[in-house]
Parts: structure tokens; C-alpha cells; sequence
């Protein structure tokens, strides 16, 4: 392994929070039984919360945030993975507790790894990267609930976002009509594009609501939480499934237990950070088999890592759409 390598360092001196690219010696990794060149990771929202300290999600110093990567490893002392083989990660602490993947190599644990699908390039996998694992792991959540295509409308929520243009994709893939909520309705036609079948503007859902509102979706996938998934809980048909897997309104739920007992709905909680190694494998194999590589293109776009913290500040005032692949070796 190289002695010097480049990787997005986070530091807090005397209160004084600050992230920089930086170069440092290989031998400062993590004791880990796996070692990877990083060949690409991504730029999520909690990455950006990371690098521009606006939420306190890193929990020692220094850290490297990062929280997936596909690596090929170049050393190993799991009996799981040998040299050369590809990897991704997701989770796990790492980018938080454990240095992550904004970096030219990473020290992992192993039993936080899996194969890279051999029908996936590592770029098309960061260009799925946690946002489509996550909506993946959604739409399974929504299919082991028994909803189906001639269930109803499915609502997605934040739909501009990593997640949620992932969760109308992959919807519309399976042949799911789906209805797109956004606070950029400037961007429908790229929604439709996606596959929404229709846009409507997040103030429709953001403020408070009734308990029990019209029936209008059969199911919903939401990455917003608060004022939002209350309403989208209170609008769902009897026996709905809305998923919870983020919180950019905020992480407060003021709902109503009305739709729960009157009409038997199921809010269903989606973790993508601690999941067990099968469940991370099924939905790897099903966004290989579901994903091309002409959409993966038109929804991201790639930068190096001397690009990360300004795209870090333009990531938190809303100006990226879509998913940002960092090219760790560029």
C-alpha cells in the first residue's frame, strides 16, 4: 500500500470545526481485517451534514466521512474476501465512528462488506450507492407488506432527492403507478422522466394536518418525516404501508394513531445502516437485475475529491439534484 494518500479529514480544534483534503501516511487507517483502494463513494446528505458541521453526526476526531464505497481489496485477513476481489459498503458507522469511504483507501471490517454483483460496474454501484439500497430496501419492505401494482397509487416523497428518485425508478420498473411529491416542482418533467406518473408540491403534505384525511395512496415511501409522514399516514387507504427511511422536514412525528386503528395501516421503519448481511445482499442482487446503466447516468454525476467540500455546501443549500459519485482515484 502507498505510504501517502489523499482523504477528506475532519477535525474539531478548540470548537473550530473543519474539514479539508488532505494527504496522510496509509499507516494512520484503522486496525481492520480487510484493506480496499477505494475506487468510488458518494456524496450523501449525511456526508454533507459531516463535512460543513451542520448536525453532529461525527462522533470522534479525525474523522474521514464516507458512508459507502466499492473498493477492491488489497489485503485481507477474512477468510470471506482474497485480494482483487470488488466490495461494497454501506454503513456500519463508517463516515460517523469508523473512517470511511471519502479517500483513496479504507481499513474495513469484514463482516460489513459484500460482493460487488458481478453485473454491476463499481461506478454504476456508487451510482446506486446508499440512496438506491435504501429505496430498495423500501420498495421490499412494501412488497413483503403484500402491495402490489393493483394495490393503488404509491407516494414518494422528497422525490428530487437521492432516495426518492431512486424509490419512483425502481417503483416504475415494477410496474407501480407513482406519484411524485416535491418542493421543486420545477423539476416535473425530470420526475416523469424517472417514471412519475404525477408531481405535487410538498406544501400539499409539509404543514399540519387532520388525523384522518381523504384516502389516496395505496402505499407511500417517505424520506421527509414530521408534518409529512403524518399526512401521508392520515392519507393513506385502508390497510396502507408507508416506509420511514429519512427526515429532511425533521424527525418529530406529530401524527394521529386514527389511521392506525381505523383504517390498519403500517408505518414500517427502514434501516440501512445496521442490516444483516442477507438482507444487504438481496437488495444489491435486485438493483443489479433492476438498475441500467443509462438511467444510473442521467441521475448522478461524478466529481474527484478535490471537489467534495464544495460540493458538501452545495449539496446542504439544495442546489444538486440527483446523486454525486466521487471518483476516489481520480
Amino acid at each position: 500500500m502507498s505510504n501517502t494518500i489523499k482523504a477528506i479529514v475532519i477535525n474539531k480544534d478548540d470548537n473550530n470545526y473543519h474539514a479539508a483534503l488532505s494527504s496522510i501516511n496509509s499507516q494512520e487507517l484503522p486496525h481492520q481485517d480487510v484493506f480496499v483502494d477505494v475506487l468510488y463513494s458518494t456524496l450523501n446528505y449525511k456526508d454533507g451534514l459531516a463535512i460543513t458541521g451542520k448536525a453532529p453526526v461525527v462522533r470522534s476526531f479525525p474523522m474521514v466521512p464516507g458512508i459507502d464505497l466499492v473498493g477492491a481489496v488489497t489485503r485481507s485477513n477474512s477468510n470471506e474476501f482474497k485480494v482483487g476481489d470488488k466490495v461494497i459498503l454501506n454503513g456500519f458507522g463508517v463516515g460517523e465512528k469508523h473512517w470511511g469511504g471519502l479517500a483513496q483507501q479504507a481499513a474495513l471490517n469484514s463482516d460489513w462488506l459484500i460482493p460487488l454483483p458481478t453485473t454491476i460496474t463499481p461506478k454504476q454501484a456508487m451510482q446506486i450507492g446508499t440512496a438506491g439500497y435504501t429505496a430498495m430496501l423500501s420498495v421490499i419492505a412494501l412488497e413483503k407488506q403484500g402491495i402490489t401494482p393493483d394495490s393503488g397509487d404509491i407516494l414518494v416523497t422528497g422525490a428530487n432527492g437521492g432516495v426518492g428518485s431512486f424509490a419512483i425508478y425502481l417503483l416504475k420498473q415494477l410496474g407501480f403507478n407513482v406519484i411524485a411529491a416535491t418542493g421543486r416542482v420545477e423539476q416535473t418533467d425530470y420526475l416523469k422522466q424517472l417514471g412519475a406518473a404525477q408531481v405535487i408540491a410538498r406544501e400539499e403534505l409539509s404543514s399540519p394536518g387532520k388525523p384522518l384525511q381523504k384516502e389516496r395512496f395505496a402505499a407511500a415511501i417517505d424520506s421527509v418525516g414530521s408534518h409529512t409522514l403524518a399526512n401521508v399516514c392520515a392519507s393513506l387507504k385502508y390497510g396502507g404501508v408507508v416506509t420511514a427511511c429519512g427526515l429532511a422536514q425533521g424527525m418529530d412525528f406529530p401524527a394521529s394513531v386514527a389511521p392506525f386503528i381505523l383504517r390498519g395501516i403500517s408505518l414500517i421503519g427502514i434501516d440501512s445502516v445496521m442490516r444483516p448481511k442477507a438482507d444487504r445482499i438481496e437488495a444489491w442482487q435486485r438493483l443489479a437485475n433492476l438498475v441500467n446503466g443509462e438511467y444510473l447516468n442521467k441521475i448522478s454525476k461524478e466529481i474527484s475529491l478535490e471537489q467534495v467540500i464544495d460540493s458538501a455546501e452545495q449539496l446542504m443549500a439544495g442546489k444538486v439534484r440527483g446523486r454525486v459519485v466521487v471518483n476516489c482515484q481520480a
